[in-house]
């Protein structure tokens, strides 16, 4: 087994737990009413998209999502969260210290004995999410699951759905498929995002994920068999039929969305034996970009 399937089979475990702890945090997580901006870089920009949609949609204030590259700094917040698995990443850390005295920051890791330690305000610690492989699975996932708790919005049925995702066999064709687009609405969009980023970097796969209602406008174009379309949460009208009408493979996401991504990582997994190829070892990648200045 390698250090992905190992890592990935543990999340509903990992969510319990941190579920259990939020309201521990809970002086150090975004209180309501504040202006937030949730940052991270690959994964955890995607998990910080998730995280944003839902915290504004719940009414808890405005919440922004950016790439840690990419942060506004003339915009004002009350804090920024930064995602953070190994504690070391350069541009997290380069933002980090720019806030320092300015804003107040809040860094949830999976590693405290790393230089984020001192560079954020606070700390959110997910030791038992951390992880060997590079491809990130379930501490982005454990991280989302401690945002949500603490937004009081982490269903009952989440961990249930998450052991369902990963005893049931995947879809028929779907692991021979050559394409792949991942849908999403609302808080759904960064997770599709997510999946796209790990059959790309698992697998080596073509995939690309888009917000679901512009499915329509362009990318359906390149739909046709031999491509799988997964939707995570609910469908727009009539958008599962269209695509089916392409001869596309139409995936609807029945699960709580967070264990649909459950469902995508053990995907990228399966193309990537299929593939002959160790997504342990994905190429080009390292589990942390540290860059020198």
């Amino acid at each position: 087994m390698t250090h992905v399937e190992d890592e990935l089979i543990s999340q509903p475990e990992c969510w319990t737990r941190a579920a259990s702890e939020a309201a521990g945090y809970a002086e150090v997580l975004p209180a309501a009413g504040e202006r937030v901006a949730i940052v991270g870089c690959g994964t955890s920009y995607f998990m910080a998209q998730a995280a944003a949609a839902l915290r504004e949609d719940a009414g808890q204030g405005e919440t922004d999502a950016f790439a840690a590259s990419e942060y506004p700094y003339g915009r004002g917040y009350d804090r920024v969260v930064a995602l953070t698995r190994s504690g070391t990443t350069t541009e997290v850390l380069d933002l980090l210290g720019r806030l320092k005295g300015r804003t107040r920051t809040t860094a949830i890791t999976a590693d405290p004995d790393t230089p984020v330690k001192t560079a954020a305000d606070e700390l959110a610690v997910l030791d038992f999410a951390d992880e060997r492989s590079v491809v990130q699975t379930r501490f982005a996932t454990t991280a989302l699951t401690l945002l949500r708790a603490h937004l009081g919005l982490h269903p009952d049925t989440a961990v249930t759905d998450a052991r369902t995702a990963l005893a049931e066999p995947l879809p028929e064709g779907l692991v021979e498929c050559a394409q792949f687009a991942f849908l999403g609405r609302g808080w759904t969009v960064g997770l599709a995002n997510e999946a796209g980023l790990k059959m790309r970097e698992a697998a080596l796969a073509w995939a690309e994920a888009y917000p679901a209602m512009e499915y329509r406008h362009g990318p359906i174009s390149v739909t046709t068999s031999g491509t799988a379309t997964w939707m995570f949460g609910d469908a727009p009208d009539g958008l599962a039929e269209q695509v089916r009408g392409t001869g596309a493979l139409w995936i609807a996401g029945a699960l709580d969305p967070l264990a649909e991504l459950v469902r995508a990582q053990r995907l990228a997994v399966a193309v990537a034996a299929s593939r002959g190829l160790d997504p342990d070892s994905p190429r080009h990648l390292t589990r942390s970009v540290i860059l020198a200045h």
